[in-house]
C-alpha cells in the first residue's frame, strides 16, 4: 500500500454502489476538492462522512483504456480491487460510457477487462473482471521470506505459526487454510499478518476451507480496512491457493464470504476471472460545508 503523492482535483459529486456489501464511492477528476489522505479518510467515514471502504477515482471519460486509482479508507493507494473494479463498471454503465461489449481500465499499472453481462430491475448488475495470471510465492506478495520457516510457516508469537499460501492477483494476499475450522481467531492472526514487517506494502490475509468441489469459503482481512463482508480479490485468491495447493482442481468455483457468494474461474496456468453481483446505492454530491471542512487539512495531507 502507498500512500497519495499529493494534490489531485476530484469532482464533488460521486456514485456509490457495493459487491455483497463491499461498497465503494466512484468519483471523477474535477476541481472541487484536492485528494490528499485525510481527505480520503473523512469521506470513507461511516459517521462523520459518505462512508465507504473505499474509493475509485476516474481520472477521465476518454476510455480506452479508461484510468483508475483506488484507495482504501485509510487514504492509502493500493493496486486494484476487483467489486470496486466491478462498482466502477456498473457506473460507467448506469452513465452510457460503456454498452454490452467488454472494455478496459488502468489501474495499478495494469489493463484489466471488464464486461458489463446484465443489467436488472432496481439497480442490480451482473459484471465480471479478468484479472491476468495470478503469481505465487513470497516474491509475488513482496515478503521476505525469510521470515517463513521451511515450511512456508509464520511466527506469530502467542497467536501460532500458520502455513501461509502466498498470491498475488495485482495485489498481494496471504491464505490461511486452518487444521481446524475456528473462524474467530482471524480477528487474532488477521491483523498480526496484514501488518507484519516481512511484507514490504502488507498484505490482505484470509482463512479459508474448501467445502466441496467447486466450493470455498474464506473469512476476510483486507489490508487498510479490517475485516470485510466481501472481498473480489480475495475471492480470487483463496480459489487460487485451493489450486495451487492441490485441494482443488482447476476449474470454476463459488467462494462463500460473510456478504454472499462470487464465481471465479481458475485455469491450470492460473489466469483468473471473477463475476458476480453489483448493487447500485445511491449518487449524491458533498456539499459546500463538507467541501471547506476539507480545506482545512491541507492540500496533499
Amino acid at each position: 500500500m502507498t500512500s497519495t503523492d499529493g494534490p489531485g482535483n476530484v469532482s464533488s459529486t460521486f456514485f456509490k454502489g457495493h459487491g455483497l456489501g463491499n461498497d465503494y464511492l466512484v468519483f471523477e477528476s474535477g476541481d472541487e476538492w484536492a485528494l490528499g489522505t485525510d481527505a480520503i479518510v473523512a469521506i470513507c467515514d461511516r459517521w462523520r462522512g459518505p462512508g465507504s471502504d473505499g474509493i475509485v477515482l476516474l481520472e477521465g471519460r476518454g476510455g480506452d483504456p479508461f484510468s483508475l486509482r483506488m484507495f482504501n479508507p485509510d487514504g492509502g493507494e493500493f493496486e486494484r480491487s476487483g467489486n470496486g473494479l466491478r462498482i466502477l463498471a456498473a457506473y460507467l454503465a448506469g452513465e452510457g460510457l460503456v454498452g454490452d461489449d467488454p472494455f478496459d481500465v488502468s489501474v495499478g499499472g495494469d489493463v484489466i477487462r471488464l464486461h458489463v453481462l446484465g443489467r436488472h430491475p432496481g439497480g442490480l448488475y451482473d459484471v465480471s473482471v479478468e484479472m491476468g495470471h495470478a503469481a505465487v510465492g513470497g516474491a509475488a506478495v513482496g515478503l521476505d521470506v525469510g521470515a517463513l520457516d521451511v515450511e512456508g510457516r509464520i511466527d506469530l508469537g502467542t497467536a501460532g505459526k500458520p502455513l501461509l499460501n502466498l498470491v498475488s492477483v495485482g495485489n498481494p494476499h496471504a491464505v490461511v487454510f486452518p487444521d481446524v475450522w475456528q473462524p474467530e481467531t482471524m480477528a487474532e492472526i488477521g491483523p498480526l499478518i496484514a501488518t507484519h514487517s516481512a511484507f514490504e506494502s502488507g498484505t490482505n490475509v484470509q482463512l479459508a476451507r474448501v467445502l466441496g468441489e467447486g466450493l470455498v469459503e474464506a473469512i476476510i482481512w483486507e489490508r487498510g480496512v479490517g475485516p470485510t463482508s466481501a472481498s473480489g480479490t480475495s475471492a480470487c485468491a483463496v480459489a487460487v491457493a485451493a489450486v495451487e495447493s492441490g485441494r482443488a482442481d482447476p476449474g470454476v468455483f463459488e467462494v462463500r464470504m460473510e456478504g454472499g457468494s462470487v464465481d471465479v474461474s481458475v485455469s491450470a496456468e492460473l489466469a483468473v476471472t471473477l463475476r458476480g453481483p453489483v448493487q447500485e446505492i445511491y449518487k449524491g454530491s458533498l456539499t459546500r460545508g463538507f467541501l471547506d471542512s476539507l480545506k482545512t487539512f491541507g492540500e496533499g495531507t
